[in-house]
């Protein structure tokens, strides 16, 4: 089964805690702090494969979890570190973000791999905060949380060649004249329903890699038919060969058809029209095709027409030569819509910088702070002792958030929320 759209939740595995631990050997007095660091969550890394063909393997596992890290152990040791989870995928794969969807990583190499859910880093032993003024530290940090995602894995076939056209125009045919490729071939529409590739060696020692996808109808940019769904895999195609069938068999109209087959291109998000084609005019060998190629070349007089009967070879290597001419002179095209850079020069200006939290009050005595590091700082922070709520309260001191709230009018006694947590305000001594 092919299979080339998958959605998934990944979840990255948490950081281990640090712990809080002394040394305590006979004749080693104030042996002094020594709890190790937690060990670092397994991520979920997806890798390049060039033996797969189709994210079947995907289908039935729409949830991936990696291994969380270990506590951190006595005598400044870490904890073991959770196990990466590596996802082979085929070339050509592209990950996205299903809320936002950026493209978090674009595998066109073998062997290539990308993380796309990072493990969270583990938390700090107790022997990291021993200072001159607080030498026996009660305190360590929790393991930071591993990245929660949900993306879309989408398949986009890696062919430097795609063909074309209405279906039963014979694509299929010709990419099994021109390689060892295999696809079903029968007379009647949409018998190939899923993407075939071919490697083709020209005559004169060029080769490409050739897509045959499935028919397009009118209404494929819309979602009609089947072409729609393969639509994507004619993305990275540099140069595609429009297939027409000249004998205008089953009622149809070469001039029409091809109109119908550019339109569905240029309305399709990724500016397929933009791409040099080949005019393959095909089943020259039947009754009507002489006279509808002559009206086709005088329909269109400036095109390039390349008469052919692929079923017996004849003028198919000149298809291919031409090709492979324009592949050899054709940039590959942005799968991305990005915005062209205009400017010549590098324009360098001051930007001042974000701040890392915000306050907002909510009500009378009631106070919100929300920022990145703001939520860091509490995920990875311990409530059990007196001690640990000191400790964080002197980070969020160093980050200026005391300061600020004062700025902000808040009093002696009043309720800070940070997270799902409230804390009241008050100036404690530091350690």
């Amino acid at each position: 089964m092919f299979v080339d759209r998958v959605k998934l939740k990944l979840r990255a595995g948490n950081g281990g805690n640090g712990i809080v631990s002394f040394r305590r050997e006979k004749y080693v007095p104030l042996g002094g702090p020594n709890g190790g660091d937690g060990g670092n969550g397994g991520s979920i890394i997806f890798q390049v494969d060039s033996n797969k063909s189709t994210l079947l393997d995907l289908r039935y596992n729409r949830l991936i979890s990696a291994k969380n890290g270990g506590v951190g152990k006595t005598k400044k040791m870490h904890g073991a570190a959770g196990e990466d989870i590596v996802i082979r995928v085929p070339i050509g794969t592209i990950v996205k973000d299903s809320r936002t969807g950026a493209i978090i990583a674009d595998l066109t190499q073998d062997e290539q791999s990308a993380i796309i859910a990072k493990g969270g880093k583990g938390g700090k032993g107790n022997w990291h905060f021993a200072t001159s003024r607080n030498s026996a530290p009660e305190f360590c940090e929790m393991g930071q949380p591993g990245e929660e995602k949900e993306v879309e894995v989408e398949l986009k076939l890696l062919a430097d060649v795609g063909l074309v056209g209405f279906p039963s125009v014979g694509k299929s045919t010709l990419l099994s004249v021109v390689s060892a490729a295999k696809p079903e071939i029968a007379e009647y529409p949409f018998t190939t329903l899923v993407p075939n590739l071919g490697v083709v060696q020209v005559k004169d020692g060029r080769s490409f890699v050739m897509a045959d996808l499935p028919g397009l109808i009118e209404g494929a940019a819309e979602g009609k038919g089947l072409g729609h769904q393969f639509l994507r895999h004619i993305e990275r195609c540099r140069v595609l060969i429009h297939i027409l069938d000249m004998s205008g068999a089953d009622g149809r109209d070469p001039i029409e058809d091809y109109e119908i087959i550019n339109k569905e291109l240029s309305q399709y998000q990724m500016r397929l029209l933009e791409r040099p084609q080949v005019i393959l005019a095909n089943k020259m060998d039947m009754e009507k095709s002489e006279e509808n190629l002559e009206r086709f070349k005088n329909a269109y007089p400036n095109l390039e027409i390349f008469p052919t009967c692929t079923i017996i070879h004849e003028g198919v290597d000149e298809v291919l030569y031409r090709a492979a001419d324009l592949l050899a002179v054709t940039p590959e095209f942005p799968l991305y819509n990005e915005e062209e850079n205009k400017s010549e020069g590098v324009l360098f200006k001051f930007e001042p910088k974000s701040k890392p939290f915000t306050i907002q009050r909510l009500g009378e005595h009631l106070w919100n702070v929300e920022g990145e590091r703001i939520q860091k700082l509490f995920e990875m922070s311990r409530f059990e002792t007196e001690m640990d709520a000191i400790r964080f309260g002197n980070e969020l001191k160093k980050l200026g958030v005391d300061d600020a709230l004062r700025e902000a009018g808040v009093a002696e006694g009043d309720i800070v929320g940070i997270a799902d947590y409230q804390f009241e305000f008050t100036d404690e001594v530091d350690f």
